[in-house]
């Protein structure tokens, strides 16, 4: 396993959710606070147990996850907004793209820095289409 990434376990369920509400609500500014909020508990009682999720720990500290949902989707990839750009996204990538294969994501086209970030990772834009639940337009993403 490489340095700093290991699977999630339940004791830090916690410390991913405080990442993915902070960051979550900074990275979809074009969608109200109430959404994210009103779908926490969904996200961190399916979404989280149905997915392999990988953390990355600096100092016993998680800074970032991702999540693979049914081997192949990327649900999840957040680092904690004061630990972003620093090559933790690309790290948690890279480690996804060497243990899975054919690897898709959603993302919202709003949404250009991680759009810009996922193109950068060699992902392309597969099709774009209306997000059931939010009704905002998302590109479906590739890796192969």
């Amino acid at each position: 396993m490489i340095k700093n990434i290991k699977k999630l376990e339940k004791d830090n369920v916690d410390r991913v959710m405080e990442i993915w509400l902070d960051s979550t609500v900074k990275a979809h500014d074009f969608i109200d606070k109430s959404y994210w909020l009103t779908n926490y508990d969904t996200v961190k009682n399916n979404y989280i147990p149905m997915s392999e999720t990988y953390v990355y720990e600096e100092s016993n500290i998680i800074k970032g996850f991702i999540s693979i949902i049914e081997g192949e989707f990327i649900g999840a990839l957040f680092v904690d907004s004061k630990s972003q750009n620093k090559g933790i996204g690309k790290k948690l990538i890279d480690y996804v793209k060497n243990n899975y294969n054919n690897l898709s994501l959603a993302v919202y086209k709003e949404n250009k820095n991680a759009v810009n970030f996922y193109i950068n990772q060699g992902f392309s834009v597969n099709k774009e289409q209306i997000s059931d639940d939010s009704s905002h337009i998302e590109f479906i993403m590739n890796f192969k």
